[in-house]
């Protein structure tokens, strides 16, 4: 039976840019659905929208195969899917060590930051606590970065988790593009540098970048 994937996601957005690294590495196929996060107040709120993701986030991966059509969201379930579907060029190699490594590192990114700086707890932390958005966006992608450094230290080669790139790797990448938005003085990350210079050299992290994208905006 024949599968299409549709991927429903916003230029911009991290948890967007991971599942089109992971879809252009696997060398897969998929129809482009953007989702504008400000237009009109954001169309992630559409009716529409909200059918297929109740929590009215990005990134939702249709899939269809013949009648029946299904969605995933949250961006680690969609490329552990990938994964399971398509275990040719994995983003899980190695051993359970490394690929439980690999996890550690990808969650550190997904659960210790990416939250924290969403534009919708941007908001919340600007307009309703009448906070500092960029001081607290800063705040936490420094310290899971700093720490994420320290981990790298150790177990880096040309990428995260020694010489195969990898789910962490995927993850890095919309990361730091998203502390050079913040204003964060990157240079004070090393050896995240490193892997992320050996992982723009990849055709797949080409594709998938935010600024190659139809919806771009410049």
């Amino acid at each position: 039976m024949s599968r299409s994937l549709v991927l429903h996601n916003y230029w911009r957005s991290s948890a967007s840019w991971r599942v089109r690294i992971a879809l252009h590495h696997k060398g897969l196929p998929f129809e482009y659905a953007p989702v504008h996060l400000l237009k009109d107040g954001g169309e992630q709120y559409a009716e529409a929208y909200r059918a297929l993701n109740p929590l009215a986030q990005v990134p939702a991966l249709e899939i269809r195969e013949g009648d029946t059509t299904r969605v995933l969201t949250q961006s680690l379930a969609i490329i552990e899917w990938l994964e399971e579907r398509y275990p040719e060029k994995p983003l899980l190699p190695g051993d359970a060590e490394t690929r439980a490594t690999i996890r550690q590192y990808a969650e550190l990114i997904n659960a210790g930051i990416q939250p924290l700086q969403n534009l919708i707890v941007l908001g919340y932390v600007g307009d309703t606590l009448q906070g500092d958005k960029k001081a607290w966006a800063q705040h936490w992608i420094g310290r899971g970065l700093d720490a994420l450094e320290v981990h790298a230290k150790r177990t880096a080669g040309t990428f995260l988790v020694g010489d195969a790139v990898s789910l962490a790797d995927v993850c890095l990448v919309p990361q730091l593009n998203a502390a050079r938005r913040q204003s964060l003085d990157v240079q004070r990350w090393p050896t995240l540098l490193k892997v992320e210079s050996a992982c723009e050299a990849l055709e797949a992290f080409q594709k998938a970048h935010s600024d190659a994208q139809p919806d771009a905006q410049r």
